[in-house]
């Protein structure tokens, strides 16, 4: 179990679709490093610079910089996830009404009973992921935006799911603000528990809401080498933060990993009518 400045998280983070499956057993043997995205017209992002920023990222950066010493100090150590952290304007992704809190180490209210989750949650997620510059990602949960955002600086593409349609629209209107545009970001309003068959395999899946046993169709989306990351437990019981990795080899296996304690919103939609 991973602590982070000493003391365990809890997140309330952005609501979407759960559903209870049969819990896959881990591998035997630790699987290899990560695999790149296995398709041939993948190619790395464009360099930061050469992306137009959107007038968000040229505010608070003073602002940024002193939440990411704190992310530091509290133990996120891949400097490539803290300049994403520095560079994306959470101020960007909450209402109006939260903008001055925006860089509060805290999540906030984002509407629609859903929260922005804290950034050092956000942060501790994406580290686990370890998304490389060729990777393809899917998260489960679009939200506001934010975590989709930081996962877009660190990989080649991000497909984006949100179960509650109202937040879909404003998430992308957040996101295409920022300068996310839909070559680098493709998103959706719907039930992710299914993942996104037509555009797998990946290699991240990041999903920011618990459902109380892994969805299998998520598993079976990953890449060998891919990495599933996901709060596993009952909306009013113990949960658990879990990193899932597929070995490098086709229909590899998966090895499980339990990384710290964590409080989720409830993973909603099909996986609701599979609790036991």
């Amino acid at each position: 179990m991973r602590s982070i400045g000493g003391a365990l998280i809890l997140v309330l983070a952005l609501g979407c679709p759960k559903r209870d499956d049969t819990q896959p057993s881990p591998a035997v043997a630790p699987a290899p490093a990560p695999m790149g995205d296995p398709s041939p017209a993948t190619a790395s992002p464009p360099p930061a610079a050469a992306r137009p920023a959107s007038p968000a990222a040229a505010e608070r950066r003073n602002e940024r910089e002193t939440l990411v010493s704190h992310l530091r100090q509290d133990g996120i150590a891949d400097e490539r996830v803290l300049s994403a952290m520095a560079k994306v304007p959470r101020h960007a992704f909450v209402p109006e009404s939260e903008k001055t809190r925006a860089y509060v180490n805290e999540p906030l209210p984002i509407g629609h009973g859903q929260t922005i989750s804290q950034p050092i949650v956000v942060a501790a997620m994406t580290e686990a992921a370890r998304p490389r510059p060729t990777d393809k990602c899917l998260e489960i949960g679009t939200g506001s935006g934010y975590q989709a955002a930081i996962l877009a600086e660190l990989c080649n593409k991000v497909y984006s799911i949100e179960y509650v349609e109202a937040l879909a629209q404003t998430a992308e209107q957040s996101l295409r603000r920022a300068g996310y545009d839909a070559e680098r970001m493709v998103l959706r309003a719907g039930d992710g528990y299914r993942g996104w068959p037509e555009a797998a395999p990946f290699d991240v899946v990041l999903v920011t809401a618990a459902p109380e046993s892994v969805p299998r169709p998520l598993l079976d989306q990953l890449a060998p080498g891919g990495r599933l990351v996901i709060p596993v437990g009952p909306q009013r019981g113990a949960q658990q933060l879990e990193l899932y990795v597929r070995s490098g080899v086709p229909d590899g296996g998966l090895t499980r990993k339990t990384l710290m304690a964590v409080r989720f919103v409830p993973f909603v939609g099909e996986a609701e009518q599979r609790r036991p």
